[in-house]
């Protein structure tokens, strides 16, 4: 038996504050420091005073992309859905820069909205200017103080997990602060190691996390890094280290085998094997489950109580605890408005138990409209593979090509009647029987032809309550949409984030604001599982916080995991025999993420940390039939577009490329494989 220690961990995400002070920072990276001076306020008056150095922590806060930003736009910071198998669009890729990354259209010289490694080392420098002007100021107390460097640490770490998660290895500053004007050498350095970047940030978030508040204080606060969510992203990374890619397996061999630093020869990825990681990586996710306040857990999943609308649950399951109360089983609650309520703005985003870290999303709400039907003034095209339809189970927890007699799964023919499946869902008379008896999560997700749009915003009558199909001569079809690109090529739509009152067009059209999850606790829940689960025959002691927990493949504790994320979307669970074989388990895992986790900017990172990644892109994107008429439209066909014969599959994107001018300006740097 090993014993390994795992320190405390907090991560923090802050919201974008208006300041009463405009900060004016120049377009400098590590390297280039000049300009950290208002136009106002000189940097001596800032350290002179709490209250500006407060408002200068926050500017670098503010530095960050909305996180919604992972669809298109100049605010993307990461390729997103677009670059996954679970999206598509014909919208331009100026625009959808993660359709642009995928067709190779990027590069080391051009990397478009992406080129944000000069933006987060510009955070990092102005934390450690706070680091290291902080006591100038004299009118601090010692917890005022306290909490700003707290949030600093958080700010600089979270900067750095920027940096890592996107482009691979970086360069790790500490607390040093880099003098003006001199030589290039004086300048030159190395990239550290993934392992060390990876411990340091982990560290980092660690360190933050002692003297974060638990949780904020207020719905202006809404937003602000949290002890909890230091703690969860910890959980993240410690998952993704000890994943195939990093922890020396078969894909860290394949596509880093021969990456090393050309000053000392050492691979940049781990080539050896260390199955402690996953240890530390249950570890990490538990110690949220066990988060506490006022003697109640301080996260759990966000669910809404059955009503007369909620439908039975299938009684035809070989699960004992099925029928029981949620969270025992799925009984008590509505799986389609617990799942899809967090999303679409219906459930006050700031009291949402399930959400770690979530922030307001403008940018996210304002992209809804490219989803929506041209009918109702949208640009009807954001879209959803039929990967991603087929991966959703049936009501009754059977795949597609096993379902029961009780819900059956067809490929032919249509509904013969119209009926309230959920509360204010409606599941149309002539809707194709492929769509029908499915679990709640893909009602909540996934716009499909013949699909009801309540729009109830508007008062227009000809704008709302609309039947939308996607046929080819139909209003929303590839002939009938006013712009040939505004129509979804795969004849799928994301509706995950469309609230029933959402509206682009006509008489008091409006849209409810939308919260952007950047961890949830259905992703700790799932974490915690996949890590017990690849454990496999060996034991290890992790001590956390002061308390030692051993950690083995322990199927009870798979299980209940992965059932709280199942029993909430009106799912069985899993059951022993299920989760015998550990490879298959990991696989049903993999299925559980990408369905749960649909459009949240998961995908693109699960898919390489697994080594998947080429395998999973290469499968062409399919769709219906949306070329042909009703008659032909249902049909699995490979779309014709340039954009799914021209993707590309390279190992290289397994990392963004380092930009070509830092790459220029360090003679010891490395770029990233490939490119």
């Amino acid at each position: 038996m090993k014993i390994y220690n795992i320190k405390k961990a907090v991560v923090i995400k802050l919201i974008t504050l208006s300041l009463s002070v405009a900060w004016a920072l120049s377009s400098c990276d590590f390297l280039n420091i000049d300009g950290y001076v208002d136009n106002e306020l000189k940097l001596d008056s800032i350290f002179a005073s709490k209250r500006y150095i407060e408002a200068f922590m926050w500017d670098a806060a503010a530095q960050f992309p909305d996180e919604g930003a992972i669809f298109g736009g100049g605010n993307m910071y990461t390729p997103g859905p677009m670059a996954t198998d679970e999206a598509f669009c014909l919208f331009g890729s100026g625009e959808f820069q993660g359709m642009a990354f995928v067709l190779g259209e990027l590069n080391d010289a051009n990397l478009g909205n992406f080129n944000r490694w000069g933006q987060w080392y510009r955070i990092i420098r102005q934390c450690n200017t706070i680091f290291a002007r902080i006591d100038e100021a004299s009118d601090w107390t010692a917890v005022e103080r306290l909490n700003v460097i707290s949030y600093t640490r958080f700010i600089r770490a979270y900067a750095y997990y920027n940096l890592l998660m996107n482009f691979g290895p970086v360069v790790l500053l500490g607390d040093e602060m880099l003098n003006n004007n001199e030589d290039i050498t004086y300048y030159d350095r190395p990239r550290d190691l993934y392992d060390d970047c990876m411990e340091y940030i982990c560290s980092e978030f660690e360190e933050a996390a002692l003297y974060l508040p638990p949780k904020v204080n207020s719905v202006l606060e809404y937003g602000r890094p949290t002890k909890g969510a230091a703690l969860a992203l910890v959980a993240r990374l410690r998952l993704i280290h000890a994943s195939d890619l990093f922890n020396g397996g078969r894909s860290a061999r394949t596509y880093f085998g021969s990456w090393t630093r050309k000053t000392d020869g050492q691979h940049y990825i781990q080539q050896t094997y260390d199955p402690r990681r996953w240890a530390v990586a249950a570890a990490a996710a538990k110690r949220v489950i066990d988060l506490q306040q006022d003697g109640l857990p301080m996260y759990r999943l966000h669910t809404v109580e059955a009503d007369d609308k909620t439908p039975p649950l299938p009684t035809n399951v070989n699960d004992p605890d099925y029928l029981k109360t949620f969270p025992e089983g799925a009984a008590g609650i509505d799986p389609f408005h617990s799942y899809l309520d967090m999303f679409n703005g219906e459930t006050v985003m700031n009291i949402n138990p399930e959400f770690i870290w979530a922030r307001n999303s403008t940018i996210l709400r304002d992209y809804t409209r490219h989803s929506f039907p041209v009918a109702n003034g949208g640009w009807n095209g954001m879209c959803v593979t039929q990967k991603i339809v087929d991966a959703y189970e049936m009501v009754d927890g059977r795949t597609i090509n096993d379902a029961s007699e009780e819900y059956p799964y067809d490929e032919s023919g249509f509904t013969n009647e119209r009926k309230e499946l959920y509360r204010e869902y409606y599941l149309n008379a002539n809707v194709y029987n492929m769509y029908v008896n499915r679990e709640a999560r893909f009602y909540a997700s996934v716009g499909f032809s013949e699909g009801f749009w309540l729009m109830g915003s508007t008062s227009d009558n000809t704008q709302k309550n609309l039947t939308v199909t996607y046929y080819n001569d139909s209003p929303n079809g590839k002939s009938g949409a006013p712009n040939p690109n505004d129509h979804p090529m795969t004849g799928y739509v994301l509706r995950k984030y469309v609230n029933p009152i959402d509206a682009w067009a006509g008489t008091s059209a409006r849209r409810i604001d939308k919260p952007f999850p950047i961890i949830r606790y259905a992703e700790i829940l799932l974490s915690y599982a996949e890590a017990v689960n690849q454990l496999g025959g060996e034991t290890f002691t992790i001590e956390v916080d002061g308390q030692a927990q051993t950690f083995s493949r322990d199927i009870g504790e798979i299980k209940k995991a992965i059932n709280l994320v199942r029993y909430r979307a009106g799912l069985p669970g899993l059951q022993d025999a299920d989760l015998a074989d550990q490879a298959i388990v990991l696989n049903k895992i993999k299925k559980e993420r990408m369905v749960e986790f649909l459009y949240e900017n998961r995908r693109y990172f699960d898919v390489r940390r697994w080594g998947d990644y080429e395998t999973s892109e290469s499968e062409p994107i399919k769709g219906m039939n949306t070329a042909g008429t009703r008659d032909t439209y249902y049909q699995r066909v490979v779309p014709t577009s340039y954009r799914i014969s021209n993707r590309v599959v390279n190992r290289k994107m397994i990392f963004l490329p380092i930009p070509k001018a830092e790459m220029l300006r360090l003679p010891s740097f490395d770029q990233n494989p490939g490119w």
